[in-house]
């Protein structure tokens, strides 16, 4: 796990071999589901620690000096194979965390490798964010909402800002076009009751392009209609009337 351990040192965080060795579990698990159900395009061991593994772990970057998300109600939407909120859980054990995901075999992963990895205090959902978010189980009711790789950023938001309680904060992963992709979903992000507050960028040991942590705060309820029925926000992404 050197790229892990290398590239934990330079975020920083802080591994202990109980996380290394639960880092480990996950990877095993991870290659064994994938060769099945190809869950994901990243294979080889060194994606999977630095584009998985560190790129979730990046998300400290996001928070401030004493800040923790232990004890802390956040939700991961599209997580996929669990990134970024699995490896961010296995760092913070305290966090109450849940996967959202729309794809039935990821589901049935997560639900494997939470079970595996013995984590507690983890809900696995399987449905859409635009229905979720219309539920009032879920309804603005999260400190922080995450979401790697989902859509591009107007369309992103209304899928996100909706399940964030007011106060609390969106944390959107983006590559390289991320400046481009957060002015132009500034429009989108205050209809929705959002604040874009900065971009962090991000330097990952062993990879060459610039990421980005962008960080919006949920600063008034959003509207009722939002989000969109399913589709319509990907059909329609928010735009400011011309």
């Amino acid at each position: 796990m050197q790229w892990l351990i290398t590239g934990s040192r330079e975020l920083p965080v802080t591994l202990s071999p109980e996380h290394l060795a639960a880092f480990q579990l996950y990877r095993q698990e991870l290659a064994e589901w994938n060769a099945k159900f190809n869950l994901t395009a990243i294979t080889d061991d060194r994606g999977v620690q630095v584009r998985h593994f560190l790129d979730s772990l990046s998300c400290v970057l996001a928070l401030r000096p004493g800040e923790s998300w232990d004890g802390v109600q956040v939700i991961d939407v599209g997580t996929g194979a669990g990134f970024p909120g699995l490896p961010l859980k296995i760092v913070y054990p305290q966090m109450r965390l849940t996967l959202l995901e729309a794809t039935r075999k990821k589901v049935r992963f997560l639900e494997h490798i939470v079970s595996v990895l013995r984590l507690a205090d983890v809900e696995i959902i399987h449905g859409r964010a635009e229905d979720v978010g219309q539920d009032l189980a879920y309804r603005e009711q999260y400190d922080w909402c995450l979401a790697r790789a989902v859509a591009d950023m107007p369309i992103l938001m209304e899928y996100l800002l909706p399940l964030v309680k007011v106060g609390g904060y969106v944390l959107a992963q983006k590559g390289e076009q991320a400046p481009a992709e957060a002015q132009r979903s500034e429009w989108a992000i205050r209809q929705l009751g959002g604040h874009l507050r900065r971009l962090v960028p991000v330097e990952l040991h062993g990879l060459a392009e610039t990421r980005h942590l962008v960080l919006v705060d949920k600063v008034a309820a959003t509207p009722s209609r939002y989000p969109r029925r399913p589709g319509i926000p990907a059909k329609r992404p928010l735009r400011p009337p011309a």
